[in-house]
């Protein structure tokens, strides 16, 4: 069994940061690329970053110098620090990681619960 649980929404004000982080627990013998992914209501749930096992990350443009995405392989532990928040940044986070299981060769997707983040104007 694979745990994925997020921590860190909240309500903020525009300008405001909140840090957003993700736990993989269970059992695991590969954690490879995670991401952060943001649904807004009536909205598809879009990619916001992403980070490799080995570091490299990738922003969408609405968030590129605002937020910041990092992981910690020792925790299997994925954060989202973010800044300057903006009331458009308004949306369910939900955690994502590409998981492989002792004994498997293949890596499956894990998604977490979600996590409210909400900004006011």
């Amino acid at each position: 069994q694979v745990n994925v649980v997020e921590a860190g929404g909240g309500l903020v004000q525009a300008g405001g940061s909140l840090r957003l982080s993700c736990a993989v627990s269970g059992s695991i013998a590969s954690l490879n690329d995670m991401a952060w992914y943001r649904q807004a209501p009536g909205k598809q749930r879009d990619l916001v970053a992403g980070i490799t096992s080995g570091g490299r990350t990738n922003y969408v443009d609405s968030v590129k110098g605002r937020f910041t995405i990092s992981r910690d392989n020792a925790k299997n532990t994925v954060y989202l620090q973010m800044n300057s928040l903006k009331p458009d940044d308004t949306a369910v986070y939900y955690c994502y990681a590409l998981i492989v299981r002792p004994g498997s060769r293949f890596e499956y997707a894990y998604w977490g619960q979600g996590t409210q983040v909400t900004v006011s104007s």
